[in-house]
């Protein structure tokens, strides 16, 4: 449980915020997506997914992995001309930084977001396996996030060490406080688990491109973040890779079903088969 906490919540929940701090919340969206193809090879490796690479529903797996993640890296590296800003945006940050700082911290916050995406790959896997020996989803994400937060503060009181960094007013700050511990660490992960366990943990990682669109667009229009004809491109084969890979997992889950269907099938006994050939034999 330890482990799980802190490769879940811990470690890379922190590592995510100074990227986020480092970078824009656009390239972070985009970049987390390259969960979805190393749980993908992870969940292979152990034999948690099936690839069959002669079935077409095996290749369109291969393909939405490698088509969504081909949709990241062109919203990450590729900007194409500027998309004009309509109106003036509720919320505009400023960069203080000469363009060397940010240059620097940008490969910092990259570096940091490409960790934190290799340890939730392991995490996604490890929910998987920890569910078939503790089923109970609410408990492990109850125990998940309280064991969590405990290692976050000792970071956080290792690291920040100004008195200021504590307070707490009546802000965005608190908002986002309460919104990232009730609905995410809370809700979210709730969801996280229960869909873990009943369709697999590739299938929980590939909506990660949707929520790349949505922070890409949100961004633009709340926070006046520079939106790039890049952006757009990258998105329609983010979309096209994610339903790809949707359509491979839909044979796995029909295929799990009809398995299930066949073992729920009533069997007769070796003396229920006699007495119906008995009663064909006599009715013929």
């Amino acid at each position: 449980m330890f482990f799980l906490s802190l490769l879940g919540v811990g470690l890379p929940m922190n590592m995510y915020f100074m990227s986020l701090k480092y970078t824009s919340p656009t390239f972070v969206a985009s970049i987390v997506n390259i969960i979805v193809p190393l749980t993908f090879v992870i969940a292979v490796v152990t034999r948690l997914e099936s690839l069959d690479h002669r079935h077409p529903r095996g290749i369109a797996k291969l393909l939405g992995t490698l088509i969504s993640l081909s949709g990241v890296m062109t919203m990450a590296l590729f900007k194409g001309p500027i998309i004009k800003q309509l109106w003036s945006p509720l919320l505009k940050i400023e960069a203080s930084q000469s363009d060397d700082e940010n240059h620097e911290k940008w490969l910092l916050g990259s570096v940091l977001m490409v960790a934190s995406c290799f340890i939730w790959s392991f995490w996604y896997i490890m929910q998987a396996l920890t569910l078939k020996r503790y089923p109970a989803q609410l408990s492990l994400t109850t125990w998940m996030s309280a064991i969590g937060t405990l290692q976050s503060a000792i970071f956080a009181i290792i690291v920040e060490r100004e008195r200021a960094a504590w307070r707490i007013g009546f802000d965005i700050d608190l908002w986002s406080t309460i919104y990232g511990g009730v609905v995410i660490s809370g809700f979210v992960i709730f969801i996280q688990l229960w869909c873990t366990e009943e369709k697999g943990p590739v299938f929980v990682t590939i909506f990660g491109p949707l929520t790349t669109i949505m922070v890409a667009f949100l961004a633009y229009f709340i926070l006046g973040e520079t939106l790039y004809s890049g952006s757009i491109i990258g998105a329609a084969f983010v979309v096209i890779g994610l339903y790809l890979l949707l359509w491979g997992k839909e044979g796995d889950v029909e295929e799990a079903a009809g398995v299930k269907h066949e073992e729920t099938l009533p069997s007769c006994t070796s003396s229920e088969q006699i007495e119906i050939v008995g009663q064909k034999a006599l009715s013929a």
